[in-house]
C-alpha cells in the first residue's frame, strides 16, 4: 500500500546522531522519553553529561556535565530526576532538580538498588527495586512510599515498563526474561497487575500493557480498561494475543465486555515480540509496537485489527505517547525518532473499503471527528428516521463526524415530525441529546431558545449559557432581549455584536463600560454624543467619562478644548478644572492655551484654586505675563512675582510685604539674579528699614553664596545696621573660616552689647585674627575682661594679658585666670608680674593659691631665669610636706640645697624622687664628686663615664663599671675607640676586681673581656684570680675559661694548664681542643678523665693511628673501645680484622655494614662466624637471611636444611628469589620446597631440567604464569604430553590463550596445538576464546572440520575474529554462515554473490536478502539472479517486494530484455500503483492480447501513460482492444476521441455514456445528430435520457420535428417541463420570502430611528465652542433638519455619525 494512502502515517521527526549523540549511547539504558515533550540522553564519553532535547526545538539540545546512572525528564515541566549508585554499595542516591530555577528540589538515598524507574505522573516517580515498587512524590518532604512487593514471576526479569491508570488505583509492572530452552530466541514476557484499593496482585504473561478510559453506553462514569499483548510458546505452538478487559467493574452499571484478538506475525518475524503499547485516547486506538519494528493497530472498543505494517527496519527500544496528535513516538537503535499519527484523510476510507467494516468506520469517524464516513452516516440517519427511531437518529446526528448532520435541514426534519400525545416531541429529544453531548451551534441555539422563550422558561437559558451549551449570536440576543435585557447583553457580548452592546450600555447609562468594551473589541462610537448625554444628568460622571476618553490609546477622540467648552457653557467651572488638570498632567507645549485658560478661569472665580495649581508647578507653557497681571489683581503677589520678568514690575509688587508671606518672599529672592536681588533688598531697606530688616537678614542668610557675603556685609554697613550685620553673620559664622567675617561678627556683637556672644565666639572660634581681635578688645575696654582673656589664653598672649590687667588694676581677673581658667599658664603670669615688679607677697600668695595645680617645672624655669629661685622655697617645702613626689619639685629643692651647701651628699643619697640627670648636670660644674654620686644613684652610665673621664676619676669609674655588671656598659668602656680604655683596664685588674667578692661581678667582667676580644688581658686577669690563691682559685668555670682562652690565644700554655689544673670540664674542653687541632692535648685530657672511647676516637679519627688504637684497646680492654677500633678497621677495608674486633667487642650493631663489606670482600667463612655471634644477640630478618645465603655461597646445603628447620626469622621467600637469581638453584629448590612456593619451585625445577617435578609443582601452584613457564619449557624440550597438561590449565584464561597459541604456532607445533584446543573444549571452564581459537586453527590447518565446528558452537564463538580468519583463508561458505549468525546480512549477501559457486544457497539467500540494510544490495541481487539463477528470480523478488523500488527493478529487467520473466512479481506488486510496473504489465497484456486483464489493470491502477497506451491499441486488430482504447480515452478526458472510436466500432452505448460523463453539451448534441444521420432512432431516444442534463430542449425539439421523431423525443419533453415548472415555483416562493424580510427590516430600522430621535429631543441646547486659533478642526454646522439642536442625524442603533475633529 502506498504510504500516502496508509491509515497510519510515519514521519521521521529527528535523528539523534544529527544533534551530536554518539550511536553507542542510543540504548535502552541511556535514552529516556517520558512524554512527547522531552528526550533525555545520558552520555559517558568524552565526559559524563546529560543531554536534554526539547521536542519543540530539537536542534537546540541542552547539554549539562552531570554524572549519573540514569536521568529522567518530567513529562510536563523542566524538572530532571537523577539516579546514581553510591560507590562500593548497592544503594542508589536519587535527586530531583528544577532546571529553570537551577535548584535541587528533593533527594533521597534508597537502601536498595533501583533497577527501573519512571514518571507515572507529573508529580510522582515510580521506583522499582529487586523486591518492591515504591512511589515518590516530588511535592513536600515525603520519602518514597512502598506500594507492593514484586511477584515471583518477575524474579530475574529485566523490568522494561511500569504504568498506572489516571486514578492511580491500578498499577502494572512489566518485565522480560529469557525464553524457553526449546525456543530461547523468543523472549518471555511477565506482568504484575496490582490493585491499590484491594492491595492484591495478579501475575500474568504479557510483554506490553497500557491503561485506558472508556465510556460504556448507559454508564455516566468512565470505565478503567487494561490492554495487554502477549506472545508465548506452549507445546511447540506460538500464541500471540491482544486482550482488553475492564478493571473494577461498577456494580449495577453496564460494564465493558472482555475482548481479545490475535496478533498476526509474518513468517519472518516468528521470534519477534511486543515491546511497547500505547493507547490513543483521541481515537481510542491501541498501538502495539514490536522489537523488530512491526506496528499493530487495533480498535479499543472491539479489539478489531485495523492495520499492520513494519515502521522501522531497526529494532525499536523506546516509545512514548503523543497525546496531542493521537499517535506515539518511537526511537530505534539507529537513533531515529519516529512519529506515528493517524492519517485523518484515509483511515475511514481504508476501514470501510479495505477492511469492509462499515460499523467500525462510522464509530471511528464519530469518536475522532474524522472525514470519510459522511455517506454512511447520512444513510444510517435516514434509515433510523424512516424507522421512526428518533432518539437513535438524534444520537447519531449529535455524534456525526465533523457535524455533517448538525444542519438546519436536520432541525427542520425533526420539526416536521408530528408530535404524539403523551410523548416528548422529537425536536426536543434531538436538542436534549445535543445538550448532553456538548455545545449547540448558532442555528440550533437559536431554534432551541425560541422554543424556551415561547414557554417563558428563561432560567433554562441562563443555565445553558452558564454551562456554555449555546453558541451566542446577534439573532439570539435579539430574541432574548424581549424577555431579559441583562441576559441579552451577555449574549451580545459573547456574540461580539458591538453596536448592540454599545446601545445596551447606553440604555443602562453604563458609559464607562462603553469605553472599556469598545477598546476591547476595536469599535468606535460617537463619543461627543455620549458625553453630552452624560453631562445633562451627571456632571461628575461626565468628567470621569471625559477622562477615560483622554486616556484611550491613540489619543482622545474629542478635542480637549471642545470638551472644556461643553463644561463651561453649563458654568461647570469645577468640573472643567478637574478635567483639564487631569488631561494636562503631561505638560505639553501644545496645551499652552488650555493651561492659560484653566488658570484664567480660576484666577477670576476661585483664586485659591489657581494658587494651588500654580503651587503644584504642573504647568510651564501658559502665557506667564497674562497670568502675572491676573495674579497681581487677585492679590496673589507671590505668584505675580514668580511670573513677572521685568525689574520695575518686581519692585512694584515686592514692596507689599504686608500681604506676602515672608518665607515665600525669601524663596522668591532665590529666583532673582544677584544684581536684581540686591536692588530689591536696597528698596526694601529704604522703604522700611526696621520692618523689613528681618526679611533682608533671612534673604541674606539663605542666599549668601549667590549674593556674596561681602556684598551683603557691604549692604548692611551701607545702612550702618550692625544689628543686621550681627544677625546675618551669626548664621553664616558656623560655616565660614574667613578671619575677617569672624572679626566683623565679634565687632558687631560688641557694638550691639552682645558681650556673652563675644565671649562665646572668642572662646569657640578658631578662625578670627587673634592679634587684631586682642587689640580691638583692649581698645574697646569692655567692662567684662573674659573675651580678652579667651583670646590671650588661646593664642599665647598671656604676658600681654597680664600686663593689661595689672596696669588696669584688674587683679581680680588675674587671680581668676590663674585659679579657674588656666593654672598651667601661671608661670608666665608670675614671670610677667616679676618683670612688672609686682610685690613678692602678691606673687607668693598667687602661687600658694593654686599650689598643686601649678606646673612646677616652667615655674622653676621662669624663676631660675630671673635668679629668683629662693622665692619658691616656701612653696616647694609646702609641696613636699603634702607628700608630693613630683620630680620637678625635688629637683628644684635639691638645687636650692646644693646652692646653699646644706649637706648635699645626704640629700643626693637619701632622696629617691629627684632626677639624677638634672641634678647631676647641675652639680658637674659645682662639685664633680657630687655629680658622680647623683649619676651612680640614677645609673646614668653615659653621664658618669663622661664626668669621670673629664675629671680623671678612673678608680671610681672602674668600681662603678664592675658593680653595674652591664654588658652594654662594658662594651662601651672596652671599645677600642675609648682613649681611656687602658687606664680603666688597669684599675679593673689592680683595684676593682681584687676588691670584689661577688662571683657575678667577676663573671661579668670576664665575659666583657671575652666579648671585647682581649684574650691576653683576660689571661692576665684569670691567672691573677685563679693561679694566685684567691677566693676564686678553684672556680670550675674560671679554670675552664683559662684553658679555653689559652687554646684560643696561646696554645703553648695549654698542656701546662692541663697538668696544673684539676677542676675543669674535661669532655667539653677536650672537644674544644680537638676542634682546635690540639690532638695530643685532647688525648691527654680524655685519658686524664678516663674517657677511653673519646681517647681512642682521637687516635683513630684525628691522629689516624690504628696501631696505637689497637694497642690502647688491648691496654684498656673495653668493649666500646674495641667496637670503635672494629668500625675503623671496617672503614679501612680490613674486613677479617674488623670481624675479629667486633667479636671481641661482642658488638652486633653494625651487622648491616659487616654483611655488605663481607660480600664485597667475599669472606663468607668469617661472615658465618660473625652472624652466628649476632644471632645470639638479636633476632633480625636480615641476619638469618644472610646466614642462609652465606651457607649457600660456601655450599653448605646441609647446614641450610638444618637452619631452616630451626626457629628463625629469615625471609625465606626473598632468600629463595635471591638464590634463584644468582643461579644457586639447588639451594633455592630447598628453600622453595620448604616454604611451599610451588610457582618458584616449578620454575627452579625447569632450570634444573626436572620437568615432571616442575609440572607437579605447577599443579600445586595453579598459577597461569607458572603454567605458562612450565608449558613453554616443555614445548621447547618437546615434552608435549607435559606441555598439554600445562596448556589445559592456561587456555581457560582468556588473556593467556592467544599467547599459548602463538608460542605453539611459532614453533610449528600445529597438530599439538589443535589437540590441546580440542581437549580444552570439554573443560568446565571452557570459554568463547577456546572455541574461537580452535575455529581459527581449523580455518588455517584443518578446513574440513571448520563448518562442523561453526555449526556446533556458533553461539560460543567470537564471530568477528573467526570472520577475519575465514576471509583470510577464503572459506566462503563458512564466512557466509558466520555473517548470518552475526546479523551482518549485507556482508553475507555480498559474499554469496561474489563467491556463488561455493556460498550460494537459494533458501539461505532469501533469508539473507530481506535483512540487509543497504538498498543497493537488493538490486545487486536482482542482477545476480538474472545472470545465474533466472528461474528463481520471481521467488526472490517476492521476498523483496516490500523493500525494493519497483520502478528500478522493472527498468533493470527492461534493459536486460527479460521483462516477461518477472511478470508474476509485477502482478504481485501492482497494487502499489507504480507507473513503471503498470506500463510494463499493460505492455505484456497487449502483447498477449489479454484484454480482460488489461481492462482490470487500467481500472485498478491508473498511474501510467494512458494516452500513449490508448494510441498504441486504438488500431489493434482485436475489437476488445480498441474498446479498451476508447475506455482509456474516456478516463483521460479525451471525450471526442473516445466517442469517435466507439462510433467507429458501433459501440453506441459506450459513446452515449462517454458523452454524458464529459459534461460537454456540444458533444452530446453532435452525437444526437449522428444518430439521426445514421437512422438510429432508438439510440436517439436513449441518448436523450443518458445525456439529459446536457442536451438543450429546443435543440431536441427542433431535431425531432425536422426529422419526424417527435414520438421518440416526447418522454424527454414531458420530464423537462415537469422539472422546470417546479423550479419556477421555488423561485417565486423565495422571492416572496425575501420581500417580506426586506419589509420587516425596514420597519425595524424605522422604529430604531424614532427611538433615537426621541433621545435627541430630550437633550438641552449645547453648541460646541468655536475652534481656537491654530487648533484646526471643529464641528460641522448642524443640519437644518435638526432645528438648531446642534446634533447630526442619527444612524441605526442609537449611534450618531462621526464628525470631523
Amino acid at each position: 500500500m502506498a504510504a500516502a494512502n496508509a491509515p497510519i502515517s510515519m514521519k521521521e521527526v529527528l535523528t539523534l546522531p544529527s544533534i551530536g549523540i554518539s550511536p553507542q549511547f542510543i540504548t535502552f539504558t541511556n535514552v529516556t522519553m517520558e512524554s512527547e515533550k522531552y528526550i533525555c540522553v545520558r552520555e559517558t564519553a568524552p565526559q559524563n553529561s546529560v543531554v536534554i532535547i526539547d521536542m519543540s526545538m530539537p536542534m537546540q539540545p541542552l547539554r549539562r556535565p552531570i554524572t549519573a546512572d540514569s536521568a529522567l525528564m518530567n513529562p510536563n515541566s523542566r524538572i530532571l530526576a537523577l539516579k546514581a549508585q553510591l560507590p562500593g554499595t548497592t544503594q542508589d542516591h536519587l535527586q530531583i532538580f528544577n532546571i529553570e530555577m537551577k535548584a535541587k528540589m528533593k533527594s533521597h538515598q534508597m537502601l536498595e538498588q533501583v533497577v527501573f524507574w519512571k514518571w507515572i505522573s507529573p508529580k510522582m516517580l515510580g521506583l522499582v527495586t529487586q523486591t518492591s515498587v515504591y512511589h515518590w512524590s516530588i511535592e513536600g518532604d515525603s520519602e518514597p512510599v512502598k506500594m507492593f512487593e514484586r511477584t515471583a514471576n518477575l524474579v530475574n526479569n529485566q523490568i522494561i515498563n511500569y504504568k498506572c491508570d489516571p486514578s492511580e488505583k491500578w498499577l502494572v509492572l512489566i518485565g522480560i526474561a529469557p525464553g524457553a530452552p526449546e525456543r530461547s530466541q523468543l523472549v518471555k514476557g511477565n506482568m504484575q497487575l496490582f490493585s491499590v484499593d484491594q492491595q492484591r496482585s495478579q501475575a500474568l504473561e504479557a510483554h506490553a500493557a497500557s491503561f485506558a478510559q472508556f465510556k460504556v453506553p448507559g454508564n455516566e462514569n468512565h470505565s478503567i480498561l487494561i490492554s495487554f499483548a502477549t506472545k508465548s510458546f506452549n507445546a511447540g505452538q506460538i500464541t500471540s494475543k491482544l486482550h482488553v478487559i475492564e478493571l473494577g467493574a461498577q456494580p449495577g452499571k453496564p460494564s465493558f465486555s472482555k475482548k481479545q484478538a490475535d496478533l498476526f506475525f509474518p513468517p519472518d518475524f516468528q521470534d519477534d515480540f511486543p515491546v511497547a503499547m500505547q493507547i490513543s485516547h483521541k481515537y481510542s486506538l491501541i498501538y502495539v509496537i514490536t522489537k523488530l519494528g512491526l506496528l499493530f493497530v487495533y480498535d479499543l472498543e472491539t479489539a478489531t485489527a485495523v492495520y499492520r505494517n513494519r515502521i522501522s527496519p531497526d529494532p525499536i527500544f523506546l516509545t512514548s505517547e503523543a497525546s496531542a496528535v493521537g499517535g506515539f513516538y518511537a526511537i530505534n537503535r539507529r537513533g531515529q525518532v519516529l512519529l506515528a499519527t493517524v492519517n485523518d484523510a484515509t483511515i475511514i476510507p481504508f476501514v470501510s473499503s479495505q477492511l469492509n467494516n462499515l460499523e467500525l468506520a462510522v464509530n471511528l469517524a464519530k469518536r475522532g471527528n474524522l472525514p470519510g464516513a459522511e455517506n454512511l452516516v447520512v444513510q444510517r440517519f435516514q434509515e433510523l428516521f424512516a424507522q421512526t427511531k428518533y432518539k437513535e437518529a438524534a444520537e447519531l446526528a449529535a455524534e456525526s463526524p465533523q457535524g455533517i448532520l448538525r444542519t438546519p435541514d436536520t432541525v427542520a426534519k425533526f420539526q416536521s415530525v408530528p408530535v404524539q400525545a403523551g410523548q416528548t416531541p422529537p425536536l426536543l429529544q434531538y436538542f436534549g441529546t445535543l445538550l448532553t453531548k456538548g455545545k449547540l451551534n448558532a442555528f440550533e441555539s437559536l431554534e432551541l431558545s425560541r422554543l424556551v422563550v415561547n414557554q417563558n422558561k428563561k432560567n433554562l437559558l441562563e443555565n445553558w449559557l452558564a454551562e456554555d451549551k449555546l453558541e451566542c449570536s446577534e439573532e439570539l440576543g435579539d430574541l432574548v432581549k424581549t424577555v431579559d435585557n441583562d441576559l441579552a447583553l451577555k449574549i451580545y457580548i459573547k456574540a461580539r455584536a458591538t453596536p448592540k452592546v454599545v446601545a445596551a450600555f447606553a440604555e443602562r447609562r453604563e458609559f464607562d463600560k462603553i469605553l472599556i468594551y469598545s477598546k476591547q473589541v476595536g469599535y468606535t462610537p460617537d463619543y461627543l454624543f455620549l458625553l453630552q448625554t452624560i453631562l445633562r444628568t451627571d456632571p461628575q460622571g461626565a468628567v470621569n467619562f471625559a477622562l477615560m476618553m483622554s486616556q484611550m490609546e491613540g489619543g482622545c477622540p474629542v478635542d480637549f478644548n471642545t470638551i472644556t467648552d461643553l463644561f463651561l457653557q453649563r458654568n461647570l467651572i469645577r468640573e472643567a478644572t478637574a478635567f483639564l488638570l487631569d488631561v494636562l498632567k503631561p505638560n505639553l507645549p501644545e496645551h499652552a492655551f488650555l493651561q492659560t485658560k484653566v488658570l484664567e478661569i480660576n484666577l477670576v472665580t476661585f483664586p485659591n484654586v489657581a494658587d494651588a495649581i500654580l503651587a503644584n508647578g504642573m504647568f510651564s507653557h501658559y502665557d506667564r505675563s497674562r497670568i502675572a497681571q491676573l495674579c497681581e489683581k487677585a492679590g496673589l503677589y507671590v505668584r505675580a512675582l514668580q511670573h513677572y520678568t521685568e525689574l520695575p514690575d518686581i519692585k512694584r509688587v515686592i514692596v507689599n510685604t504686608h500681604a506676602i508671606e515672608p518665607q515665600s518672599l525669601v524663596e522668591f529672592f532665590g529666583t532673582l539674579s544677584r544684581e536684581w536681588a540686591l536692588e530689591c533688598m536696597k528698596d526694601l531697606l529704604l522703604v522700611n528699614l526696621r520692618g523689613n530688616l528681618q526679611i533682608i537678614v533671612q534673604v541674606a542668610k539663605e542666599y549668601c553664596e549667590q549674593l556674596g557675603v561681602d556684598a551683603c556685609i557691604k549692604l548692611f554697613e551701607q545702612f550702618k545696621s550692625y544689628e543686621g550685620l550681627y544677625f546675618f553673620l551669626g548664621s553664616y559664622l558656623s560655616s565660614s573660616e574667613d578671619p575677617d567675617i569672624h572679626f566683623k561678627y565679634i565687632e558687631a556683637a560688641a557694638k550691639t552689647g552682645q558681650i556673652k556672644e563675644v565671649e562665646r565666639v572668642t572662646r569657640e572660634s578658631n578662625f578670627y585674627d587673634a592679634e587684631k581681635t586682642k587689640n580691638f578688645l583692649m581698645e574697646a575696654k569692655l567692662p567684662d575682661a573674659r573675651p580678652l582673656i579667651n583670646v590671650c589664653d588661646r593664642f599665647g598672649f598671656v604676658p600681654d594679658l597680664t600686663h593689661y590687667l595689672y596696669t588696669n588694676n584688674m587683679l581680680r581677673y588675674i587671680e581668676g585666670y590663674v585659679q579657674k581658667v588656666n593654672p598651667g599658664n601661671a608661670p608666665l603670669v608670675v614671670g610677667q608680674l616679676l618683670d612688672d615688679e609686682c610685690p613678692e607677697d602678691f606673687i607668693k600668695g598667687l602661687i600658694l593659691s593654686v599650689r598643686s595645680l601649678l606646673p612646677v617645672e616652667p615655674l622653676v624655669e621662669e624663676c631660675e631665669k630671673r635668679n629668683r629661685l629662693r622665692l619658691l622655697t616656701q612653696f616647694l617645702e609646702h609641696l613636699v610636706s603634702e607628700g608630693s613626689q613630683d620630680v620637678h619639685v625635688h629637683n628644684a629643692l635639691g638645687k636650692i640645697i646644693i646652692d646653699s651647701n646644706n649637706n648635699p651628699e645626704h640629700f643626693l643619697t637619701t632622696n629617691p624622687y629627684y632626677d639624677s640627670r638634672v641634678v647631676g648636670k647641675y652639680c658637674e660644674k659645682r662639685d664633680p664628686t657630687l655629680a658622680v654620686v647623683a649619676y651612680r644613684r640614677g645609673q646614668c652610665d653615659d653621664e658618669l663615664i663622661n664626668v669621670t673621664n673629664k675629671n680623671s676619676l678612673f678608680k671610681l669609674q672602674a668600681r662603678y663599671v664592675v658593680e653595674r655588671m652591664d654588658g652594654d656598659l662594658w662594651d662601651k668602656v672596652l671599645n677600642p675607640e675609648n682613649e681611656y680604655r687602658r687606664q680603666l683596664i688597669d684599675q679593673v685588674v689592680s683595684t676593682a676586681l681584687p676588691e670584689s667578692k661577688s662571683p657575678e661581678q667577676v663573671s661579668a667582667a670576664v665575659k666583657a673581656f671575652m666579648t671585647a676580644d682581649l684574650p691576653h688581658e683576660l689571661i692576665e686577669l684569670l691567672e691573677k684570680i685563679v693561679l694566685q690563691n684567691s677566693a676564686f682559685s678553684g672556680n670550675f668555670n674560671l679554670q675552664n675559661l683559662l684553658i679555653l682562652t689559652a687554646i684560643k690565644a696561646d696554645p703553648s700554655r695549654v698542656m701546662d694548664y692541663i697538668n696544673r689544673l684539676d677542676n675543669f670540664d674535661g669532655p667539653a674542653v677536650g672537644e674544644v681542643a680537638v676542634e682546635a687541632q690540639l690532638f695530643e692535648e685532647a688525648f691527654a685530657i680524655f685519658k686524664k678523665f678516663n674517657l677511653n672511647v673519646q681517647a681512642v676516637n682521637v687516635l683513630l679519627d684525628n691522629i689516624r693511628s690504628i696501631d696505637r688504637a689497637v694497642e690502647f684497646a688491648f691496654r684498656v680492654e673495653e668493649d666500646a673501645v674495641w667496637s670503635q677500633v672494629a668500625k675503623a678497621q671496617l672503614r679501612e677495608g680490613l674486613v677479617s680484622d674488623a670481624i675479629e674486633s667486633f667479636i671481641r667487642a661482642d658488638d652486633a650493631t653494625q651487622f648491616l655494614d659487616v654483611i655488605r663489606a663481607s660480600e664485597d670482600a667475599d669472606v663468607y667463612h668469617d661472615l658465618v662466624r660473625y652472624l652466628l655471634m649476632v644471632r645470639q644477640k638479636v633476632k633480625e630478618l636480615k641476619v638469618d637471611s644472610e646466614l642462609i645465603y652465606a651457607y649457600a655461597k660456601i655450599d653448605r646445603l646441609g647446614e641450610i636444611e638444618e637452619f631452616i628447620l630451626m626457629p628463625n626469622v629469615a625471609n625465606l621467600q626473598n632468600v629463595g628469589d635471591r638464590l634463584f637469581d644468582e643461579a644457586l638453584y639447588e639451594a633455592a629448590k630447598i628453600i622453595f620446597a620448604f616454604i611451599s612456593n610451588w610457582a618458584k619451585l616449578a620454575v627452579t625445577l625447569v632450570r634444573l631440567k626436572q620437568f615432571q617435578g616442575a609440572v607437579d609443582a605447577a599443579r600445586k601452584a595453579n598459577s597461569a604464569k607458572t603454567w605458562k613457564e612450565v608449558c613453554f619449557a616443555c614445548v621447547d624440550a618437546e615434552e608435549f604430553r607435559l606441555a598439554q597438561i600445562c596448556g589445559l590449565n592456561i587456555i581457560v584464561h582468556v588473556d593467556d590463550l592467544e599467547e599459548v597459541s602463538e608460542y605453539y604456532q611459532n614453533r610449528g607445533c600445529f597438530n599439538e596445538l589443535i589437540s590441546l584446543m580440542e581437549s580444552g573444549l570439554g573443560l568446565e571452564r571452557a570459554h568463547m576464546g577456546i572455541f574461537t581459537e580452535l575455529g581459527v586453527l581449523y580455518a588455517r590447518y584443518r578446513p574440513e572440520k571448520l563448518m562442523e565446528h561453526i555449526k556446533l558452537f556458533s553461539t560460543r564463538l567470537n564471530i568477528p575474529k573467526l570472520i577475519r580468519a575465514c576471509d583470510e583463508q577464503q572459506h566462503w561458505k563458512e564466512l557466509t554462515y558466520l555473517y548470518i549468525q552475526y546479523d551482518e546480512f549485507d556482508n553475507a549477501a555480498t559474499t554469496v554473490m561474489n563467491h556463488s559457486p561455493e556460498a550460494w544457497d537459494h533458501m539461505q539467500f532469501k533469508d539473507i536478502i530481506v535483512k540487509v540494510a543497504s538498498v543497493e544490495l537488493y538490486y545487486k541481487a536482482v542482477h545476480f539472479y538474472l545472470q545465474e539463477h533466472p528461474d528463481l528470480i520471481n521467488d526472490m523478488l517476492n521476498v523483496l517486494a516490500l523493500r525494493v523500488d519497483h520502478t528500478r527493478v522493472v527498468d533493470i529487467m527492461r534493459k536486460a530484455g527479460h521483462l516477461r520473466l518477472v511478470k508474476p512479481y509485477m502482478v504481485a506488486v501492482q497494487s502499489n500503483n507504480v507507473s513503471a510496473v503498470n506500463e510494463a504489465l499493460n505492455e505484456i497484456y497487449v502483447e498477449e492480447e489479454d484484454y480482460d486483464r488489461l481492462r482490470e489493470s487500467i481500472d485498478l491502477h491508473d498511474n501510467f501513460d494512458q494516452i500513449g497506451l490508448a494510441q498504441k491499441i486504438e488500431k489493434h486488430e482485436l475489437l476488445e482492444m480498441r474498446r479498451v482504447a476508447a475506455y482509456i480515452y474516456k478516463k483521460a478526458g479525451r471525450w471526442k476521441q473516445s466517442i469517435s472510436l466507439s462510433k467507429k466500432d458501433n459501440h453506441y452505448k459506450d459513446a452515449m455514456e462517454t458523452a454524458s460523463q464529459s459534461g460537454d453539451r456540444e458533444l452530446a448534441e453532435e452525437l444526437l445528430v449522428y444518430f439521426i444521420e445514421q437512422g438510429k432512432k432508438e439510440c436517439f431516444a436513449s441518448c436523450l435520457f443518458v445525456c439529459y442534463d446536457l442536451i438543450r430542449p429546443d435543440v431536441v425539439l427542433e431535431l425531432a420535428w425536422i426529422h419526424n421523431m417527435i414520438d421518440f423525443a416526447f418522454p424527454y419533453l414531458l420530464q423537462f417541463i415537469r422539472e422546470y415548472t417546479g423550479k419556477v415555483d421555488d423561485l417565486i416562493k423565495d422571492k416572496i420570502e425575501a420581500q417580506k424580510e426586506v419589509k420587516a427590516k425596514e420597519q425595524e430600522e424605522q422604529e430604531v430611528i424614532a427611538q433615537q430621535n426621541m433621545y435627541a429631543q430630550l437633550l438641552p441646547l449645547a453648541l460646541p465652542a468655536p475652534p481656537m486659533p491654530g487648533m484646526g478642526g471643529g464641528f460641522a454646522p448642524p443640519p437644518p433638519s435638526m432645528g438648531g439642536m446642534g446634533m447630526p442625524p442619527m444612524p441605526p442603533y442609537g449611534m450618531p455619525q462621526m464628525g470631523s475633529y
